[in-house]
């Protein structure tokens, strides 16, 4: 059936992403094959494809087509994450839009309604991963709360425990008062808030005073409600205003607590006072501190409940009036904050702030760097709780050995020293979250404290002994903790599998630096100490997809690009093409729709070419290898194939993703449809059927891994082989090399032909104008030899080797060789002169005043970026037409 006569990616994209999928091409048995495996960043089940995904996506599915088409057993892991905070979250919000809550239910029953919404409306992403193009293993899904990975994640928990490599500690941790869980350092964003800066006077106790008579220390802060579990005041051991009261007693004012002044090297003597109020059971600086004071970590105070109210410290002196208080002003109404500043105003010791008019106020205006949890979006409360820990400075260690030894190679190389920095410098990992969603701690407490940590509760009974009433831990793991054994877990770890066995190490893992430390490093850290090798050979790292101002796309900025939207707009296929050739390493990529454009306008090139052959005889190849060849033009192609071959062979070993679409695009576009198809018009023998054939299918071949859909669409249409799809065949071997010969004729020609249309463009001259054209003798033997080409292509109206006449003509320079093209009489050389002088001083005066313009720092620096981007771009294309022009007033002579 012939094919149809306009390009619809709709129409395809659905027919074989089904087709794929039904026929299980995405994972064909190759059990003798070299295997190649990635597995795939799970999505959170509670996710939508967002532009991060495609580009990730994208990458991923073109390394794994590329292999697959190398006749390996490419396995693509897929499966999908728990997120059990996000997951709880919209559970519990769709309950609050019923008027329901959690709390209601028993923590199973909640657990059990989370599956349901799992079931209904959970994985949405799956199917949108599908209309992308991804090629996964759809067959074998995985979960990371299914059964296999429930089981890897206790014994993996189980195991760590026993090496002492997971332990339960009493520590600060980063407390979201809205979720009321830990979360991790990763999950903390950094705002900036418009705050205050507080300055109090703390009094010496026992008549005590500072050597220049003071009775106080001055102590500032930007959370005076912490003041209330103070139980220091720190100062440097070196600074001399404070050296004879080191050791004394302070009496906080509201508290009534009496406690040191401890000298420690935290206090800054050049920062503000040179003191400092030391709250460590609320601060990570203070808790540190505390420990160097000979504070344990059960004596430290904690004054905020799990909702970050007030509570009654353990030796129970704070006033009443705190208690229940938020920690500060909250819907409207005054917390313990503005409590503590009214008090201790009240009280005459706060110092205030003098502006420079003299004015008088409680605080000194701040921008105060505030930490948020990322999900929550409430300020993080430092709090001292005990949670669960991994020592991730001893598992940091194999893999950092692995990098720097090139186990693991990272790609680009500049991420190494961010790997190494955040490596080198690792605290211990939280592990725990107290959330109902989500793999519960296999641990279980005996009424006498003790902690009996086993994978089933009957084996912790077993250890506990008969008759002991164990309590388990109500807290679960942290979401990146089961994800970080996904290289492995997913192969059937902790079985010793056939697959597993083949798969691991993985080969690649393509990853969006922003999770180098959320998930990356830690699947390194436990497939070493689980596997006793890298989870993967190499680490890819891409950039971020910014709008096309180059800000970082946010909802808030409402610059949020929905992929879905540009694959309806576009076609999948140029989306990902998009994706593949703007991904050059160590830069982000800018959206750019008409980018976009350009690239659904290739797969339509490339449809009208398919179109061209289809309508000259030209069908599928029936040869593997380059068919034979002796025209020249058919020789240069079969060249230029094996030359595009090589380009992409090389440029997917340096994960040179740009480099490897740009290849093939412009081989396709250029050489293939602008050149060989125009240059074999009108002489399409048995010979060039049988060539331009085979040129066809290896184009298919090597596009495939970046627009699937349309090349697969055109292999089927263009023969019968049903039995033998594209997206398992085989990648090009043309066993052919370029004839030089052949070549250095044809490029000759294309380069004549391109100067000889640009001089009637430059000229004014209709494309069709038959001119006449004076060769060197030196080239009789290739015009004799390309005479047909030349007639057909150049539009010449006779070729001479005699020497050029006399007067205005266009010079066109070729490798070195001068051909020249008499004007007189074809056009009026003085009014084209005087045309082209006028024209070429207004695209002067234009250049000349945008580059003041951009030479001007106020404009620069002052501008919208997108005004000054407009400039460069507009001076840009006035220096092109400038000399362009330039050239043409030249070829008159």
């Amino acid at each position: 059936m012939p094919m149809e006569k306009t390009f619809d990616p709709a129409a395809i994209e659905a027919k074989w992403a089904h087709e794929w999928e039904s026929r299980g091409l995405f994972r064909p048995a190759r059990p003798d094959a070299t295997p190649f495996t990635i597995v795939n960043p799970p999505p959170n089940v509670t996710g939508a494809l967002h532009i991060g995904h495609a580009l990730d996506n994208t990458l991923q599915d073109v390394l794994i087509r590329y292999e697959r088409l190398r006749g390996k057993d490419a396995l693509w892991v897929v499966g999908m994450d728990h997120a059990g905070i996000a997951t709880q979250m919209v559970v519990e919000r769709q309950m609050e839009e019923r008027q329901d809550k959690r709390t209601n239910y028993t923590r199973d029953e909640f657990v059990e309604k989370v599956w349901q919404w799992k079931a209904e409306s959970g994985g949405q992403i799956t199917g949108q991963l599908r209309r992308l193009g991804c090629s996964m293993d759809w067959a074998n899904e995985r979960f990371t709360m299914d059964d296999g990975l429930n089981r890897a994640v206790a014994k993996v928990f189980v195991d760590l425990h026993k090496k002492g490599l997971i332990y339960r500690d009493k520590r600060l941790v980063n407390w979201d008062p809205k979720l009321r869980t830990a979360i991790s350092d990763l999950e903390v964003e950094t705002h900036e808030v418009q705050g205050g800066f507080w300055h109090f006077k703390y009094p010496l106790a026992d008549g005590v005073t500072l050597d220049d008579g003071r009775d106080y220390i001055e102590v500032a802060t930007t959370r005076p409600e912490t003041m209330l579990a103070d139980m220091a005041v720190a100062v440097h051991p070196d600074d001399t205003r404070y050296r004879s009261v080191i050791g004394k007693d302070i009496l906080q004012p509201i508290t009534g607590r009496r406690f040191k002044v401890v000298a420690d090297e935290h206090a800054d003597p050049e920062l503000g006072s040179g003191a400092v109020k030391i709250t460590p059971g609320h601060d990570f600086n203070d808790f540190d501190v505390g420990k160097r004071a000979g504070f344990k970590p059960g004596e430290m105070l904690n004054m905020f409940d799990g909702d970050a109210n007030v509570i009654q410290t353990s030796d129970g002196l704070i006033p009443e009036e705190y208690l229940g208080l938020h920690r500060f002003k909250r819907d409207g109404k005054d917390g313990a904050r503005e409590l503590v500043v009214a008090r201790m105003k009240e009280a005459g010791f706060l110092i205030s702030h003098v502006d420079k008019d003299g004015n008088e106020h409680d605080a000194e205006p701040r921008t105060i760097q505030t930490p948020f949890g990322d999900r929550g979006g409430v300020v993080i409360e430092p709090w001292l709780t005990d949670q669960w820990y991994v020592d991730a400075e001893t598992l940091a260690q194999p893999p950092m050995a692995a990098v720097r030894d090139g186990r693991i190679n990272i790609v680009p190389k500049t991420w190494e020293k961010t790997f190494f920095n955040w490596m080198e410098n690792i605290q211990p990992w939280c592990v725990s979250r107290q959330l109902w969603w989500g793999h519960r701690i296999p641990a279980w407490y005996a009424e006498d404290g003790r902690i009996f940590v086993a994978e089933t509760e009957e084996e912790a009974q077993a250890e506990a002994g008969a008759g002991v009433a164990l309590t388990r831990d109500e807290d679960v793991l942290d979401t990146w903790f089961s994800s970080a054994l996904w290289p492995f877990a997913t192969l059937g770890w902790p079985e010793n599998t056939d697959l597993l066995k083949r798969h691991y190490p993985n080969d690649v893992l393509i990853s969006g630096f922003d999770i180098l430390f959320f998930w990356d490093a830690r699947m390194a850290m436990q497939g070493m100490e689980f596997m006793g090798d890298v989870p993967w050979r190499t680490l890819y790292l891409h950039g971020l997809v910014r709008a096309p101002d180059g800000a970082k796309m946010s909802k808030s900025k409402g610059n949020v690009v929905d992929p879905l939207g540009l694959i309806d707009q576009y076609g999948a296929d140029a989306l990902r093409f998009f994706m593949s050739a703007m991904e050059s390493q160590g830069r982000d990529i800018k959206m750019d729709d008409a980018r976009l454009a350009g690239y659904r306008n290739f797969a339509t090139k490339l449809w009208n070419a398919a179109r061209f052959c289809e309508a000259n005889g030209i069908s599928a190849s029936t040869s593997f290898e380059a068919p034979a060849a002796t025209l020249p033009v058919n020789r240069w192609i079969i060249g230029e194939v094996a030359a595009t071959v090589a380009a992409m062979e090389t440029a997917f070993a340096a994960y040179r993703f740009d480099e490897a679409a740009n290849a093939i695009y412009s081989f396709a576009w250029d050489r293939f449809c602008d050149w060989y198809l125009e240059l074999i018009k009108g002489a399409i023998d048995d010979e060039t059927k049988a060539v331009a054939g085979w040129v066809l299918d290896q184009i298919l071949v090597m596009l495939h891994p970046f627009m699937p859909f349309i090349t697969e669409e055109l292999w089927t249409g263009l023969g019968d082989r049903a039995d033998y799809p594209l997206i398992t065949a085989k990648w090009p071997e043309p066993k052919a090399e370029r004839d030089t010969k052949a070549s250095a004729d044809i490029d000759w020609l294309i380069r004549l032909v391109s100067e000889l249309r640009t001089a009637k463009a430059e000229l004014d001259l209709p494309p069709g104008a038959r001119l006449t054209a004076h060769f060197p003798a030196s080239l009789k033997g290739r015009t004799d030899k390309l005479a047909a080409q030349l007639d057909r292509l150049a539009r010449l109206e006779a070729v001479s080797f005699d020497p050029a006449p006399a007067g205005a003509s266009a010079q066109l320079v070729v490798e070195g060789e001068t051909i020249t093209v008499p004007l007189e009489g074809v056009i009026d050389i003085a009014a084209e002169r005087d045309r082209l002088t006028k024209a070429l001083a207004a695209a002067v005066k234009e250049r000349d005043g945008l580059a003041g313009r951009l030479g001007n720092p106020s404009f620069v620096e002052r501008a919208k970026p997108e005004a000054v981007e407009k400039a460069r771009a507009d001076h840009a294309a006035k220096e092109a037409e400038a000399d362009r022009l330039t050239a043409a007033l030249a070829r008159l002579g």
